[in-house]
């Protein structure tokens, strides 16, 4: 499981309500909800890399030959 920050997030509850339910529609957590539409925001305002680099220590497909 990758690193995760926790904070205190204080909402209206008309707000928290409407995620809530979106959350269900799609089959995912609150958590999950809130994360998916915040990273989807920063990739369109362009504040979130779309590839984020590997994880792997960079080997990826570069070290597989040549």
């Amino acid at each position: 499981m990758a690193d995760k920050r926790s904070f205190l997030l204080r909402i209206s509850p008309e707000l928290y309500d409407a995620v809530a339910a979106w959350a269900e529609e799609e089959l995912r957590s609150m958590n999950g909800q809130i994360e998916f539409l915040l990273r989807r925001v920063l990739l369109e305002a362009g504040r979130l890399p779309r590839h984020p680099p590997p994880s792997d220590g960079g080997a990826g497909a570069r070290g597989s030959g040549a």
